[in-house]
């Protein structure tokens, strides 16, 4: 699974390059969440481990996501 930072987004790619979803940041209830790009995409176990384990990084401050500077 790669993570690549996106518009203040991680895209959420899977070993064959097909982007599954986004990691964004929820101001609202203050919590980092995937939203699966399509209804349809069914998650592998590996993937749905490899999602939660960044969620949880992101959470604990070991990992970010990259801010835009559009000034």
């Amino acid at each position: 699974m790669l993570f690549f930072p996106a518009q203040q987004e991680l895209d959420c790619i899977n070993d064959n390059g097909d982007i599954i979803g986004k990691i964004t940041f929820d101001g609202a209830q203050d919590e980092y969440v995937f939203s699966p790009v399509s209804e349809s995409i069914v998650l592998s176990g590996l993937e749905e481990a490899s999602i939660a384990m960044r969620l949880a990084g992101l959470k604990l401050g070991k990992f970010s996501i990259p801010m835009q500077d559009d000034d």
